[in-house]
């Protein structure tokens, strides 16, 4: 009826990584159960990350004289050893007997956390008397399981050794509980004090009457062997009608074989547990983990802190009441280390020392981007995406959301210049509009300049789509506007150029194109070129629309609030169309810069194109290099830069005349200059 051994080899790999201890000594019988225990055990321990600092075997029934020898010198060292605190001891009782007397021999003996397996449990018993126990002061030993029966103490101590002469078993229990013996055939005895027979054995100490976790297998296996013969005969019973000669041939036959009835049994005892075998005949039964409590006079008692109950739940199959524990006197009532080295802090991560196990390791502090915030961390872990290592790497903290917003000193400042510019713009379509009649004006074919000025003005002002925290229509709205109107104002440029070499052309004697110089080609210029635009903006938003998104790569600290263009290729597609109008009207203007046209604008055309290619050329380059929220306030800068290039070096000439030299206005004067 006692529980199965593996049981209490996972309850002390639960112990030890309840309480931390990962280097821990071993001592253990030199035969086969010691190998057996050690077998089981130390497959566990390496899985479970703790190791031992050695394991000591120590011969069987061996003499104190072979303790003087190697394994004499080899405790000692292990017992000053001040990394190893917790020791398991598997033994049997004259091999506990004689270490208990070296160890009385040794100062530091009692500075250690002894785990004591079931199998000491009756040895502690009969030797307290014998042996200083002091050492095992605070010890956690595992005992099969047991509980105390009502009556129990009340039935032992009604008998007498009078009464039962002949229970040599009681006799020799009442004289050694006693220290006294009793007198043959009423004889003097000759040494010591004589047994009466009338000493009270509620006086003794509690422990002598606990009830063993052996005894209780025992009265437990009364009751189910009792089970198990009823249960037999109310088999039996249902055969009642068999003949006489059939019976004798049915009880030859397994049928009857009492172990059929043990298995599969299960039962309640009179205190009301539940007894039960499984189909193999294990009984499922635990243990109980005890607490070692030392009195000075070498009495002790045990308290039971915990157990380990098979029939529990996974969560609950091991218990263990920390409250209740008595640490030994050496530590202070303070829970004991037994660990190679300090466990590694927060922040750090453990590095294998060389040569040494795994137990024993140096302390590394993690790198860049990681964080531990735990003791002994194997590897250090990155934190969550949404959030980054504090600088002593101990914790993560959550990225801040950032995007260019209206209020920060970038934003204002990029608020203010597009008002400025959108500003001027205004007043510049204002004046034109006011001196639409004059010649400068006029020759310049104010249709085109008014489409001219519009544009600019909406590329100003499609610089606020850029500021504040994108939504998905924001999105769209960014690139699309941005693109088209870009498109349109190019276009409006490069008709204007190409107008120019138009009416140049159409001076010649009997030239054809003087029926192009009409409106016609140049509203379809501007619409063709931005036609397209438009199409490679539609076809980007039908096959891969840009979309707002949290970026959280980029940054180390930040979440970045930006828009994802969705198609990279599309998004330089635009670009790319841009340039390409931009450098045919930069050709255009260049190559029609010395024509004897009276308004011939190419040579600020031609400055105007050099600008903003130069400006869109640094572009992508400074905006592959920037991240978070200065992506955006580059791509605004190009907006507002080469906006306010084709603004001033096409208009401000213009204005200069209209506003400042009035007497320049006029066809007298315009005729006279070759070139305005």
């Amino acid at each position: 009826m006692a529980p199965n051994e593996s049981l209490q080899i996972a309850g002390i790999i639960h112990l030890l990584k309840h309480f931390g201890w990962t280097w821990i000594g071993l001592l253990i019988l030199d035969d086969d159960s010691g190998d057996n225990f050690l077998q089981a055990l130390d497959p566990l321990l390496s899985e479970n990350r703790i190791c031992y600092a050695f394991v000591e075997r120590f011969p069987k029934q061996s003499f104190f004289s072979m303790f003087q020898g190697e394994i004499v010198q080899s405790i000692h060292i292990y017992l000053n050893d001040l990394k190893v605190n917790t020791f398991i001891f598997n033994g049997e009782s004259i091999t506990a007997m004689l270490l208990f007397l070296f160890m009385r021999f040794i100062e530091n003996s009692r500075g250690k956390m002894w785990i004591l397996t079931a199998q000491m449990d009756l040895t502690l018993t009969s030797l307290h008397r014998l042996s200083d126990l002091q050492m095992f002061d605070g010890a956690i030993s595992f005992a099969i399981h047991s509980n105390e029966l009502p009556g129990f103490d009340a039935f032992l101590w009604a008998f007498k050794p009078l009464q039962m002469k002949q229970a040599r078993l009681f006799k020799e229990f009442w004289e050694q509980s006693f220290d006294c013996i009793f007198s043959e055939n009423n004889q003097p005895v000759e040494s010591g004090e004589a047994c009466t027979g009338r000493e009270e054995p509620k006086n003794l100490p509690g422990y002598l009457f606990e009830m063993t976790g052996h005894s209780y297998s025992i009265y437990n296996a009364v009751y189910a062997v009792a089970h198990a013969v009823h249960g037999m005969n109310l088999h039996k019973f249902k055969y009642k009608r068999v003949t006489e000669s059939r019976m004798d041939e049915l009880q030859d036959q397994d049928t009857w074989k009492l172990h059929l009835f043990l298995q599969g049994l299960s039962f309640n005892n009179s205190l009301g547990e539940t007894v039960s075998i499984d189909p193999q005949g294990e009984v499922l039964s635990g243990f109980d983990i005890t607490n070692f409590v030392i009195f000075p006079n070498h009495s002790y008692h045990k308290v039971k802190i915990g157990k380990i109950d098979p029939k529990s739940l996974e969560e609950n199959e091991f218990v263990i009441h920390e409250h209740l524990i008595v640490w030994p006197k050496y530590f202070k009532q303070v829970l004991p280390h037994s660990l190679c080295n300090n466990p590694c802090p927060a922040g750090y991560q453990k590095k294998k020392k060389e040569g040494e196990k795994f137990c024993c390791y140096d302390c590394d502090p993690c790198s860049d981007g990681k964080m531990s915030n735990t003791l002994d961390t194997i590897a250090c872990s990155e934190c969550p995406e949404d959030q980054f290592p504090s600088k002593d790497k101990v914790r993560c903290i959550h990225k801040s959301i950032i995007f260019l917003t209206f209020e920060e000193p970038l934003g204002i400042s990029l608020v203010v210049i597009t008002a400025l510019f959108s500003v001027i713009t205004m007043l510049i379509l204002g004046i034109f509009i006011k001196y639409k009649d004059t010649p400068v004006v006029k020759a310049n074919n104010k249709d085109l300049t008014y489409t001219l000025l519009i544009s600019l003005l909406l590329c100003f002002l499609c610089s606020f789509l850029f500021l504040g925290k994108a939504s998905q229509l924001i999105c769209i709205l960014r690139q699309t506007v941005f693109g088209v109107i870009f498109s349109v104002a190019i276009s409006s440029v490069l008709a204007k150029t190409i107008m120019v070499i138009a009416a140049f052309m159409a001076t010649k004697p009997g030239s054809g194109m003087r029926k192009w110089l009409g409106k016609k080609l140049s509203i379809l210029i501007v619409l063709f070129c931005s036609f397209i635009q438009a199409s490679i903006c539609l076809a980007w938003m039908i096959t891969s629309p840009p979309f707002p998104e949290l970026n959280m790569q980029s940054m180390t600290e930040e979440i970045i609030a930006e828009c994802n263009e969705g198609s990279v290729v599309m998004f330089y597609l635009v670009l790319a169309y841009m340039g390409f109008l931009s450098l045919v009207s930069f050709m255009v203007a260049f190559l029609a810069r010395n024509l004897p046209d009276t308004f011939n604008e190419a040579k600020f055309i031609t400055f105007s194109m050099l600008m903003f290619c130069s400006v869109w050329l640094s572009f992508v380059p400074t905006y592959l290099s920037t991240k978070g929220k200065y992506m955006v306030a580059v791509e605004i800068f190009s907006i507002l830069t080469s906006s306010a290039g084709l603004l001033g070096c096409i208009f401000f000439p213009k204005c200069y005349i209209i506003l400042l030299r009035p007497e320049l206005n006029n066809k007298e004067q315009l005729v006279k200059r070759k070139h305005f």
